[in-house]
């Protein structure tokens, strides 16, 4: 065997380890994808429902902020129109109290100075 074809078979020995020292991260690397696909496709399957559940949540959530805005818009209809009673009160009955209470306290002072 000649010098040459000897480093030919150690080369050919180095790149036969090389291979089998590669193969093993490899083959690692391959189930470690095969395992993040099993998880993919079972947290799709999980997750599927949870976003069903969460679509509906929140039509029924939007479906009564509607009627909290109709009832909102209903309340302030109910205040203004009650401030707007009120400003009509005091203006037709403020003026004949205000007399009223004037009068009394005349009363009262000229009843105070007889005792």
């Amino acid at each position: 065997m000649s010098p040459s074809e000897i480093a030919s078979l150690i080369a050919a020995g180095g790149f036969f380890l090389l291979v089998l020292f590669l193969a093993v991260p490899i083959l690692k690397l391959g189930k470690l994808i095969d395992r993040s696909s099993e998880s993919l496709v079972q947290m799709t399957d999980e997750l599927t429902p949870l976003v069903s559940e969460l679509t509906v949540t929140l039509e029924e959530t939007n479906r009564q902020l509607k009627k909290f805005d109709g009832i909102s818009t209903d309340v302030a209809q109910v205040a203004k129109s009650f401030a707007s009673m009120v400003a009509i009160f005091s203006s037709s009955i403020g003026g004949p109290m205000a007399k009223i209470a004037g009068f009394a306290e005349i009363v009262r002072k000229l009843v105070g100075k007889r005792k």
